[in-house]
């Protein structure tokens, strides 16, 4: 089955796959061969397998703070509680102590998220099963609201590393996912282009880190201004950081690929189709401004997610010495002719085949 942009949606499933490692585990092999009528079911069949792996790892836990009132002394003393028991003639110590507890801010969104899930219309009744049944083991996790989840202060160490991919899922779910009914519940909605174009930008990067471990480098690193040498360091502050998606190299060649997923990928101006300009001054600006030598070494290319748009740009130039292309990569063909489609980019910019 494919989604309202016209991306199959197996392949969004195999995009997670190299986007998070942990989904080429065994326990999640069967979710590759099965069909999803849409990427809801996809999300439902990821998030009961992985909460049962975790299940069986043991769910991550915190030191949370309680206050209580008890008859014996635990932690440290409340003095302020302990005062207003007497008072009120009670018997009983105010004790503020440190608990180890699976009621943590990720365990709120694991539930939180299963709730809605559960109760989405379009999630299939063997998923909602599956996803029932792991649930079962949250009874001492609340429930939070999902629209004040604060994303960019989650945090993942070794203890919580295996939280990592489950929360993104729930972050694709929760964050742009959802809308309100007119009785108070939540429901999800399509998959939005923020969220299509953080995948496909995070999976193209995998790609070749995986199947081009030849390269020298395969990140996402930063372009530096090329700066006269006496260019004061309170004037630089001011300029804007040139952060790439992609950055490739292999010895002296560089290609610099900014990943574009758009409703629309062209622009019309005086009834001309043209890519967009704001697009094409940032990667030449990249590519410039990296090949500060002017070796002609760094190629740019802007890569981008086929519509259904009848024309896709798919070119080269040279523009100041350096090669400048822009490609067009189809996610509604097979996984296999995506994969050829990135492995012949590597191939026509650094010579080696897989």
């Amino acid at each position: 089955m494919i989604n309202d942009k016209g991306i199959f949606i197996k392949n969004i499933y195999y995009m997670l796959a190299y986007a998070f490692q942990v989904l080429r585990q065994k326990s999640y092999e069967d979710i590759a061969s099965e069909e999803f009528d849409d990427v809801q079911n996809l999300f439902a069949a990821i998030l009961s397998r992985g909460i049962a792996q975790q299940l069986k790892q043991g769910l991550h836990r915190e030191y949370i703070t309680r206050n209580e009132d008890l008859p014996v002394m635990r932690g440290k003393l409340d003095i302020h509680g302990t005062i207003k028991n007497q008072i009120q003639r009670k018997k009983i110590l105010s004790c503020e102590y440190d608990e180890l507890s699976a009621d943590n801010i990720f365990n709120q969104i694991l539930k939180t998220t299963v709730n809605i899930l559960v109760r989405d219309s379009s999630v299939k009744a063997e998923h909602k099963a599956d996803l029932k049944k792991v649930i079962l083991f949250f009874d001492e996790v609340s429930v939070i609201d999902p629209f004040g989840i604060r994303w960019d202060m989650l945090g993942y160490q070794r203890n919580n590393k295996n939280y990592e991919m489950l929360m993104n899922i729930c972050y694709f779910v929760l964050d742009g996912m959802l809308q309100t009914t007119e009785k108070g519940n939540y429901r999800m909605v399509q998959f939005s282009d923020e969220h299509m174009h953080r995948l496909y930008e995070k999976f193209v990067l995998e790609y070749f880190k995986k199947h081009h471990s030849y390269l020298t480098e395969a990140r996402a690193a930063q372009v530096k201004w090329d700066l006269a040498p006496n260019t004061e360091e309170s004037m630089i502050r001011f300029l804007p950081i040139m952060q790439t998606d992609i950055f490739l190299r292999l010895n002296e060649k560089a290609l610099i690929i900014d990943t574009k997923y758009y409703g629309k990928t062209m622009q019309m101006q005086y009834d001309k189709a043209t890519l967009h300009s704001g697009n094409v001054y940032q990667i030449f600006t990249y590519v410039k401004n990296q090949d500060a030598a002017s070796t002609g070494n760094v190629s740019g290319m802007l890569l981008y997610a086929k519509t259904d748009e009848v024309i896709t740009p798919d070119c080269s130039f040279v523009m100041g010495g350096n090669r400048i292309s822009v490609k067009t990569l189809d996610l509604n063909k097979a996984f296999s002719l995506i994969a050829a489609q990135l492995d012949k980019i590597a191939e026509d910019h650094f010579g080696k085949r897989v």
